[in-house]
């Protein structure tokens, strides 16, 4: 979603498109299909009707940066126009947001599954985490001089959960899930790590069967603070539990008592705000510490 909400980029099986809240299509930047081990350009619907492995593709990603003018977009390639090819080739890609002109392009050199980009306060600047499946996890780190993009391989098998508010550091969490990582942005190296079956209270309703371990997903809620969630290993227990995080001592400093039970994990919101979604996937619940709004927060338990 564009800054302004007046248009969304989404990133498809054959193209990244640009739709504005009237429905209509702003832009649009066809690639390879995502589909099969050839990358394809298809000319229409027609081609791949009637074939079933299009509904459990591969697929990427796209994001708009911070400042709304541009848009990072991993695709496979080949773009329109270039012709097949037999590579199976991938692109991070760095586009004008106002109509879609490809304004920088690297091979990723991956095979991905899937993709997620991890936005960074500086819209020059991109997280990219690339899931190859059993192949491991890879994250890039992408920067655009306004005539170049370059990227970076951080040398982690990780998948990036955020970015700090100073844009300084980045959390992570490996593929296992047992520790939250803190990085720098600089140089990908650990400063901290958080292990979760050293730290995490057993869930109370815990039989002692399996292990606890963090969500793929959290949120800075400011420089020193991460909310962060063990919703994925406490499902089982139909109750799942969201902590607070202090990121100078990467220490755990209470759980989050909700005014009533939520789901899933904790979802940045940006501006110390974090979101989760009802169980049902009908509501979005925005969330924030009383030290950040001066408005009623969630209550905290402290460990």
């Amino acid at each position: 979603m564009s800054p302004e909400r007046d248009a969304a980029v989404f990133a498809g099986l054959h193209a990244v498109r640009a739709v504005e809240a009237t429905g209509a299509t702003r832009w649009e930047v066809r690639h390879g299909c995502w589909e099969g081990s050839r990358p394809l350009t298809h000319l229409s619907f027609d081609e791949y009707a009637h074939a079933k492995d299009h509904f459990y593709a591969d697929s990427g990603s796209v994001v708009v940066s911070s400042d709304g003018r541009l848009v990072w977009a991993h695709v496979r390639g080949p773009l329109e126009g270039e012709g097949d090819t037999e590579d199976d080739q991938e692109l991070w890609m760095v586009l004008d947001a106002t109509d879609g002109k490809t304004l920088g392009r690297v091979d990723t050199m991956t095979v991905a599954s899937g993709s997620e980009h991890t936005p960074h306060p500086d819209p020059a600047q991109m997280g990219l985490s690339i899931g190859e499946g059993e192949e491991g996890s890879p994250v890039l780190w992408g920067r655009w001089d306004g005539q170049h993009l370059t990227a970076e391989s951080l040398g982690i098998e990780q998948i990036l959960l955020g970015v700090s508010p100073s844009g300084r550091h980045l959390l992570a969490v490996p593929l296992g899930q047992w520790s939250l990582c803190l990085h720098q942005v600089d140089d990908g190296s650990v400063l901290r790590e958080l292990d979760a079956e050293d730290t995490v209270p057993p869930h109370p309703g815990s039989t002692g069967e399996g292990r606890v371990y963090w969500d793929c997903e959290a949120a800075f809620v400011g420089e020193d603070t991460i909310v962060a969630g063990t919703s994925e290993c406490d499902a089982r227990y139909e109750s799942v539990r969201h902590w607070l995080v202090d990121v100078h001592g990467m220490a755990l400093t209470g759980q989050i008592l909700y005014p009533f039970p939520v789901s899933g994990p904790a979802r940045s919101a940006g501006n110390g705000t974090w979101y989760t979604v009802s169980e049902d996937a009908t509501s979005v619940h925005l969330w924030a510490l009383a030290e950040e709004t001066g408005t009623a927060p969630p209550a905290i338990q402290q460990t």
